[in-house]
């Protein structure tokens, strides 16, 4: 392994602990946290299943990287798929029954709690073809939020708890609700900010 590698390596795993401590009030320290958090262990092992996912010339990559996934669920609880694009300093916090489809995409600074779908409407079919969420930058996925088919959440918007997201989401709104509706937002949700 390269200097330049283990540096983005170890660069990415410190921008994590990062954003747990920024996402969760109930963080302790770094130790504790790479030891004890679900969602760390699920992006980081997304994030070597991805780089699989990707390497088409290495015989039996894809494969490989869906075996991992499911260990990690198994060990986690957490499903993403090899194929979702995740972004920069993403934290999943107690994150129990999170499901991320294939092509699914996800910007930086996102904070996703327990329960989040990002998932398809089912009978999507073809190469290329985009079933999934997009979430923007700055993103908060409140608990048991679904994000339901190629839909996009604009940057600095907040999902809440439970709501179901059919439809884009402007950039700064709050959505909520079954079959959310979205407002601007006001900036006094009591979300934390990333």
């Amino acid at each position: 392994m390269t200097r330049a590698v283990r540096r983005g390596v170890l660069g990415t795993v410190r921008e994590d602990l990062a954003a747990a401590r920024r996402g969760d009030p109930a963080a302790r320290g770094d130790l504790e946290n790479a030891v004890v958090y679900s969602g760390l262990h699920a992006i980081w092992t997304h994030r070597l299943t991805h780089r699989l996912w990707l390497a088409r010339g290495l015989p039996g990559s894809r494969f490989a990287a869906r075996v991992l996934a499911q260990l990690a669920r198994a060990a986690t609880g957490i499903e993403i798929h090899p194929g979702a694009r995740i972004g920069r300093r993403f934290f999943i916090d107690h994150g129990m029954g999170v499901v991320i489809g294939e092509t699914a995409v996800i910007g930086d600074d996102v904070l996703v709690f327990h329960g989040v779908t990002l998932g398809g409407r089912g009978g999507e079919h073809g190469p290329g073809r985009r079933r999934h969420p997009v979430v923007g930058d700055r993103v908060v996925l409140g608990a048991g939020s679904s994000l339901i088919g190629a839909i996009t959440v604009g940057a600095d918007s907040v999902v809440g708890a439970n709501t179901v997201v059919t439809k884009d989401v402007p950039a700064g709104s709050v959505v909520t609700g079954v079959a959310g509706t979205a407002r601007p937002r006001s900036g006094h949700e009591g979300v934390p900010t990333l």
